[in-house]
């Protein structure tokens, strides 16, 4: 946790933005995996550590805005429990490090929300996005499970976004640490690869990294020689001289603050001649992004900037044909490409996803429709303290190019022979994690993950 001033000014602000009414904050339990007992890893919802900061299932708060006041819900654990589980601090202790002073069980909160909505009072709160909640939002305000997100406060959800993007000192040098343990995670992999060992035992050692950090991973490891499939969370496979490997992996460090980045390197000790020609077009890709970034740039012109290089670089080698500027607009880049250029990164590795990209990413300007650009979660204007990730990509889809081609998509701007050679090779995607400053952007954490083609070869001959 923070200091409890921390917390208490984020209330604070939320408070008077949302301005009267309950703001209703449920948080997290614990969630069975094949019975009760033995559940899934716990991971309190993230709106909840930011205004909160309790690490803890079966808690519950409220923020009564026009008294003032805030409430911490939660039963303090019994001799049962405290024989499995050790002492337990109780619910008023752990209010009182949150900055609460008033702490009740769990029973007195219906109680509470009850006498809200007989005087007309109005409650606040966010879409859930956890079946329980739905239950729990129908037990406690009556509301269908079908009818939750649409009655859900979109004012909150526009508060909490406002709040949320803008991180501060204090969640930078959190995020910093898990970008510096993300980078272990990656140089880990690049050194232990090896023909003959498979996926999974790749995907042992990224991990080790984060959990001897006492450290988790910030989303399912994808270490994969199947590159081209964007979210791989198959393990199965067995390396072989004349792959490349794409590891995406991220630590979340113990306060939960998370790390997002991506590598691709050679099975082998160095990259093949067409291999080198892929990764340093994706690269060129790479570096557009980040000369791109700049205070008040939205960040769909950025990503409209890399694939405006990419058509280029395509061209350059005969896969596409035409005015590079048509490629675009028509969304023929999205080939090799089908993916957005980057997201916001906070507390959650896809930063606050459970409330929309439509506010979000988009300030409630309507997504694209266009297939690739609908991909992009993060479009608007760059604002001091946006913290979000770079990461283009060049992908040879077998499938993808085998349906264009059969409709007959695009073909005044495709070379299909050219682009039916590249069916085999893989995909190809870094990705680093930056921040805006009011002087530009800065690449975060103090260690640099390897990125060039004689960086990475000098760790795979390591």
């Amino acid at each position: 946790m923070f200091d409890k001033q921390i917390y208490i000014q984020r209330r604070n602000i939320l408070s008077r933005k949302i301005g009267s009414g309950l703001i209703l904050f449920l948080g997290n339990d614990e969630s069975p995996m094949n019975y009760a007992d033995n559940g899934y890893h716990f991971r309190q919802d993230s709106t909840f550590l930011y205004y909160f900061g309790i690490d803890f299932p079966g808690v519950t708060a409220i923020i009564d805005t026009d008294n003032n006041a805030q409430v911490l819900f939660g039963n303090d654990y019994t001799i049962d429990d405290i024989v499995w589980m050790g002492p337990q601090p109780t619910i008023a202790d752990r209010a009182a490090e949150a900055g609460i002073v008033d702490s009740r069980p769990l029973s007195a909160l219906p109680i509470m929300l009850a006498e809200a909505v007989h005087k007309g009072r109005e409650i606040h709160f966010l879409p859930p996005y956890r079946a329980e909640h739905t239950i729990q939002l129908h037990a406690l305000l009556g509301i269908h499970p079908a009818e939750a997100h649409q009655k859900s406060s979109l004012k909150l959800v526009r508060a909490v976004v406002a709040q949320r993007e803008i991180k501060s000192d204090e969640e930078i040098v959190e995020i910093e640490k898990a970008v510096d343990l993300s980078v272990d995670m990656h140089v880990a992999a690049m050194k232990v690869a090896r023909p003959g060992m498979t996926e999974a035992q790749v995907a042992a050692r990224v991990y080790e990294i984060a959990h001897a950090a006492n450290g988790e991973i910030s989303f399912p490891i994808i270490a994969t020689i199947n590159g081209q499939t964007l979210h791989n969370h198959y393990h199965g496979n067995t390396l072989k001289s004349g792959e490349l490997f794409l590891l995406d992996a991220g630590a979340e460090v113990e306060s939960h603050y998370a790390g997002d980045l991506s590598s691709t390197f050679p099975v082998d000790t160095t990259f093949t001649s067409q291999q080198k020609m892929i990764y340093e077009m994706s690269l060129e890709s790479h570096f557009t992004a980040i000369n791109a970034l700049a205070i008040d740039v939205p960040f769909r012109n950025v990503h409209l900037a890399v694939c405006h290089r990419l058509a280029e670089n395509m061209k350059s080698i005969g896969l596409l044909k035409g005015n590079v500027d048509d490629i675009v607009s028509c969304g023929v880049h999205a080939l090799f490409l089908p993916h957005g250029l980057g997201h916001m990164m906070g507390l959650d590795v896809h930063d606050m996803e459970n409330l929309g990209e439509t506010w979000v990413g988009y300030d409630g300007e309507p997504k694209s429709a266009q297939f690739g650009l609908k991909s992009l979660r993060f479009a608007k204007p760059l604002r001091p303290g946006h913290v979000f990730t770079i990461e283009p990509g060049i992908y040879f889809i077998p499938e993808l190019m085998d349906k264009w081609q059969s409709q007959g998509l695009f073909n005044d701007f495709i070379n299909w022979n050219e682009v039916q050679k590249f069916r085999g090779f893989g995909g190809i995607r870094n990705e680093e994690n930056y921040m805006m400053t009011e002087n530009g952007a800065r690449r975060l954490g103090s260690k640099v993950k390897p990125k060039t083609v004689e960086e990475v070869e000098a760790i795979r001959k390591g």
